[in-house]
């Protein structure tokens, strides 16, 4: 099979190293009858180990040259290829207990992270390959110059751990940055938002200039007088506040809450 260039605009870094697949393959312990996606299978380097342990995977890849090469190696009841961009995937037609894994392009890791939150439900677990600066991102805790609104978003919804770095060697191209691993599972209790939207937007809002006070980036949303209310110090940053906080002043701000 003639050999597959790395494609930039689908930020293909193909991972190559053997120890690094059988580390990832231990950690996601896949067994037969599980419900597993992968996403962007590439050069199947995950694909082969995880099949050898299941009896049908689905994968999800958007470059049609590999899609092709994928059906070349396996029959459509051992593999399942759904050959889309997974932005505009519906995780829910795949039905529940879903193990989600893949080594994300950096391009589009974030606006995934943010589409599968629509379908927390459905998941059982996720194992992700990132950026590690992400991962860094994702897991960091209030009070930290990492935590943001990835962090907030994210941790209302998931439990996470970063559970190993990935060294710029182990794939082709190199790519100019670290990868992590990181392990997600949906929280089934956690301070719920009476709407989740209007959250969104509260902790967008109060990040977009995360140098000055609450009293000041949320000026438009937030009365002064809902500070005390929700026992928050508006003179705080937003990297201050933890998601139980954020979920209080959320919920004391949505129309018709005070």
């Amino acid at each position: 099979m003639n050999k597959h260039n790395a494609r930039r605009r689908f930020g293909q870094n193909f991972l190559t190293d053997p120890s690094v697949i059988r580390a990832i393959i231990n950690l996601i312990q896949p067994k037969k009858g599980e419900n597993l996606i992968e996403i962007g299978p590439g050069l199947g380097a995950l694909t082969t180990p995880l099949l050898e342990n299941l009896d049908h995977l689905t994968v999800i890849e958007i470059d049609r040259d590999l899609v092709s090469r994928l059906q070349g190696k396996w029959t459509p009841n051992r593999l399942a290829i759904v050959s889309n961009d997974v932005l505009n995937v519906d995780f829910s037609k795949f039905g529940g207990k879903l193990r989600i894994l893949g080594n994300l392009p950096y391009n589009i890791s974030t606006p995934l992270l943010f589409h599968l939150l629509n379908y927390t439900t459905y998941i059982h677990d996720l194992h992700f390959m990132l950026q590690k600066e992400v991962v860094e991102r994702m897991v960091a805790k209030p009070g930290s110059p990492a935590y943001g609104r990835l962090s907030v978003m994210l941790q209302y919804r998931f439990d996470m751990e970063m559970m190993m770095t990935v060294p710029a060697h182990a794939f082709n191209p190199k790519p100019k940055v670290e990868s992590a691993i990181v392990y997600m599972v949906p929280k089934y209790t956690q301070p719920s938002a009476v709407d989740e939207p209007h959250l969104s937007r509260l902790v967008k809002t109060a990040f977009s200039q995360r140098r000055k006070t609450l009293r000041n980036t949320l000026k438009g949303m937030v009365d002064q007088s809902i500070f005390p209310i929700a026992q928050i110090d508006d003179t705080l940053r937003a990297e201050d506040l933890s998601i139980a906080d954020y979920v209080r002043l959320a919920n004391l701000t949505y129309p018709g809450s005070v």
